[in-house]
């Protein structure tokens, strides 16, 4: 059976968008429930790949990563200005359509 796509928040993403994706069911994990806050970018990367956690960021630092290391669970990028409402419904979305296997070393641009 294929595992559904489970979520790692970067810091900069709103705790709102975790309360609302986990009232629609989702797997999510925020950076600070992680205690990994002013952690370095490829030390999320490598938590949220171990948990088979994709990354949602806003951090364009997480792209040139994903070039050196594409090893990874995936990941999700919004550009800066995102709001809030998007973020959430770009994220229902990935969780509603797509599988874990799905996101594997890949990135979704929202």
């Amino acid at each position: 059976m294929s595992q559904p796509v489970k979520f790692y928040l970067d810091e900069h993403i709103a705790r709102a968008v975790a309360r609302q994706l986990r009232r629609r069911g989702a797997d999510v994990r925020t950076v600070s429930e992680a205690g990994l806050m002013g952690a370095s970018d490829e030390e999320h990367l490598e938590r949220a790949s171990a948990e088979g956690r994709v990354v949602v960021t806003q951090d364009e630092d997480f792209l040139g990563l994903h070039e050196s290391a594409p090893t990874h669970a995936g990941i999700v990028y919004f550009p800066q200005g995102t709001t809030v409402g998007e973020l959430i419904r770009g994220l229902a979305l990935i969780h509603e359509v797509l599988y874990a296997a799905d996101m594997t070393g890949k990135v979704q641009y929202m």
